[in-house]
């Protein structure tokens, strides 16, 4: 005797019948970069697909992922003028300000996320300011300037934010910072277990942070670090974070489940820019069917345990599943 489980796999409508993990386009949050100008869609060599956009071209793209039914997008911003404190990022008028404010005033239904960090607009590269004795990042100081910048999108009309730098003690110093400007209902998705990974590569060419000198090893975390990738997310969620997030994602699904059985906070993961190009080349290569193993790749962020999905496949997934 043998069990024949072939039996339910015989036809498409009960196969469908029983498919325990559902991709849906509300998963997805897409990833933009605003910089200033008029005009300006600059695609990056090392992320096909992907472009620095001026706040004209980023409405545009929004009327589009509108359209796709993709109603949220995370931003990021590629200030003119970067310095060793990031202080494009405490002013008002910032990039990524006045990206939300515009965004709000044309589409207001669209879900806005701001990532919250420093890394694109210092000097040095580095998520926040230089300890000149150290040379790491002087973790205090930086949340004093993550609280300022939190209230500045608060201000903007941001919908959510999203902490990236793995400052100890962020979540705490951004909300006690939104909370005394009254802004107690805006949600904080913590990158909360963010390691120091070499996925990142794509990403810094198209938000210009690589650092100019050493690493994000010692505030990244250790990719070897099963437990301690646990701690961090505990911690955040202890501080008053209110969604979860691991990145990168096709390496961590260990920790992306490890984390979902830890907690009942919602679970994001971030597909992060080197597994978008390393898809992107293998198709060219024409080595894979680029869409099954796109839409695989996120079902299995799915069923590892995430509940929202940060990726620059957003649009081309969106457009499978909308049929």
């Amino acid at each position: 005797m043998f069990t024949r489980f072939r039996r339910n796999r015989m036809h498409a409508v009960l196969r469908d019948m029983l498919c325990e993990t559902h991709l849906r386009v509300d998963d997805f949050i897409y990833p933009l970069f605003v910089r200033s100008g008029k005009n300006i869609k600059k695609e990056v060599t090392s992320l096909p697909g992907v472009f620095q956009m001026s706040i004209d071209e980023i409405l545009q793209e929004c009327k589009e992922l509108q359209e796709l039914g993709i109603r949220s997008i995370i931003l990021f911003g590629i200030p003119d003028v970067k310095d060793s404190v990031g202080s494009e990022a405490l002013c008002e008028h910032s990039i990524v300000a006045q990206t939300i404010r515009a965004i709000k005033k044309a589409y207001p239904d669209m879900l806005i996320v701001s990532d919250l960090c420093f890394c694109e607009y210092t000097d040095h590269g580095h998520c926040g300011v230089i300890d000149p004795k150290t040379q790491s990042v002087e973790n205090d100081i930086t949340l004093e300037n993550l609280a300022v910048q939190a209230v500045i999108h608060a201000k903007a009309g941001v919908d959510m934010i999203a902490p990236s730098g793995m400052m100890d003690g962020m979540i705490t110093a951004i909300r006690d910072g939104l909370d005394a400007e009254g802004f107690v209902n805006l949600p904080i998705m913590s990158y909360s277990t963010k390691f120091a990974s070499s996925y990142y590569g794509p990403f810094r060419d198209v938000a210009e942070s690589a650092p100019s000198f050493g690493d994000r090893r010692t505030y990244q975390m250790n990719p070897a670090n099963r437990k301690e990738a646990l701690r961090e997310s505990v911690e955040d969620e202890m501080q008053g974070a209110d969604i979860l997030m691991v990145k990168p994602a096709l390496a961590y699904l260990d920790i992306v489940r490890d984390i979902k059985e830890s907690t009942l906070l919602p679970l994001a993961v971030y597909n992060v820019s080197g597994e978008y190009a390393m898809l992107k080349a293998a198709a060219k290569a024409g080595v894979i069917d680029y869409e099954g193993v796109m839409m695989e790749t996120l079902l299995g962020m799915k069923r590892a345990g995430a509940d929202i999905i940060i990726t620059y496949h957003a649009k081309e997934a969106a457009k499978i599943l909308n049929g």
